[in-house]
């Protein structure tokens, strides 16, 4: 049987990783066309399907399931070594990719990453800004961002925020005509902002806490958003009652254009972690946003 070329199997890796010609492309910088070529040409010198290609998806085969796992660790083996040659430079260098959802990446990651850029020239930055759940490992990101009870056992969390809550907010308009909800249960017969999550495909449940007691709320009103800082101007703008991490509305409530509800249901919660594989050795890159990231307390 005839063999595969590295930078064929580099090819293969990154369409099986990805689950899409585009994506792979992208991240290798070829076209989409280039890499069904080389797909198909190493399909054909193996004399075996590995992938299979609909309009809508793409899929491994059994076969490609098995190249897979068979080459992969040899692939992250090469990656880990090749970081840890960073080692012997003088300064650490090379690329860091985080994914992070846009409340994240706003408050902590890009001021972290703008006080390293002047001190390590040789580190660059790549940052997805999604509020999916991204799966860290199969798409090459170095470490992602959630909310503490939301990281896999088998993921390194590094804490890199305070402890966090939820607020419920109305602007004084709103409130003016329809009065505040005494309980979570009277949010049935307000006006609610809705936000879509991705990962989920339905809408944030918003959850209360009072005297060790737990309430979970479906809302319903006139507008909805799958981007927090759209559904924040919507309750400013008093379309109705708006739920958000506090340190996203504090300054609207701080100078009274947004008035908080049912704050004795707003218990604290983990932050924010940074997370990634505990298998992964980390680069010396890695390693220093790492430490601009971590929590030190007050």
């Amino acid at each position: 049987m005839a063999r595969a070329g590295v930078n064929d199997l580099t090819v293969f890796l990154a369409i099986a990783r990805a689950k899409s010609f585009t994506r792979a492309a992208a991240r290798l910088g070829v076209s989409p066309s280039a890499i069904s070529h080389t797909v198909r040409l190493l399909e054909e010198r193996l004399g075996i399907r590995l992938l299979v290609r609909t309009t809508r998806r793409l899929a491994l085969t059994e076969a490609g399931e098995k190249l897979l796992k068979s080459i992969e660790p040899h692939f992250e083996g090469i990656d880990n070594a090749l970081a840890a040659l960073t080692e012997f430079r003088d300064k650490p260098a090379g690329l860091v990719r985080i994914t992070a959802g846009e409340h994240a990446v706003t408050t902590l990651i890009w001021p972290a990453i703008q006080r390293l850029l002047p001190q390590y020239p040789d580190i660059k930055f790549e940052v997805t800004v999604e509020n999916a759940l991204t799966d860290i490992v199969a798409d090459r990101y170095d470490a992602g961002v959630r909310l503490g009870e939301q990281v896999d056992a088998d993921m390194v969390a590094v804490r890199i925020s305070p402890q966090m809550r939820m607020v419920t907010v109305g602007s004084p308009d709103y409130l003016l005509r329809r009065g505040a909800p005494a309980t979570p249960q009277d949010l049935t017969s307000h006006d609610c902002i809705n936000l879509r999550l991705p990962t989920y495909g339905g809408y944030l449940v918003w959850e209360f806490e009072k005297d060790s007691r737990e309430v979970k709320v479906r809302v319903d009103g006139p507008v909805a958003f799958n981007n927090a800082t759209m559904a924040l101007r919507a309750a400013l703008g008093g379309a109705g009652l708006g739920h958000f991490l506090e340190d996203h509305a504090i300054e609207h409530i701080r100078a009274g254009r947004l008035i908080p509800v049912l704050d004795d249901w707003s218990p604290l919660f983990a932050g924010y972690h940074l997370y990634y594989p505990s298998r992964r050795q980390m680069s010396p890159a890695f390693a220093v946003l790492v430490d601009a990231l971590r929590y030190r307390g007050p």
